[in-house]
């Protein structure tokens, strides 16, 4: 219902940058949160960085100060630019959007299909 497009991942050497992107479509009437999550090899998935509709971030604390979330609410789309990276950046990442569709009250979460970066040392 709500599909979520990403791109910008790839390979890159530690201490480059990529720019990741995540569009949201469908029939939305709006949406809260946008975020990125990943997961490592052997790993649990764990939450990158959110943004919320009023420009509120937050961030995990192994990305403080190198990555940057930032939003296009009129296009429904969120970015994540990651400087300095690092081998242990190395992940799926995914989109998350939690979105209220068209004549419902609640939002619900939606995602992404994972892109994958990969930072070689």
């Amino acid at each position: 219902q709500v599909p979520l497009v990403e791109s910008g991942g790839g390979l890159v050497q530690a201490g480059g940058s990529l720019r990741l992107s995540c569009a949201a479509s469908g029939s939305i009437f709006s949406i809260n949160a946008m975020g990125w999550y990943r997961q490592a090899p052997g790993k649990q998935r764990e939450l990158v960085a959110t943004i919320f509709s009023g420009g509120s971030t937050n961030y995990a604390d192994s990305v403080k100060g190198r990555f940057t979330i930032s939003r296009d609410n009129a296009q429904n789309t969120v970015y994540l630019q990651m400087n300095s990276l690092k081998p242990d950046d190395t992940a799926v990442y995914s989109c998350n959007a939690r979105v209220r569709l068209p004549y419902y009250m609640s939002y619900r979460d939606y995602w992404g299909q994972g892109t994958q970066v990969t930072v070689s040392s």
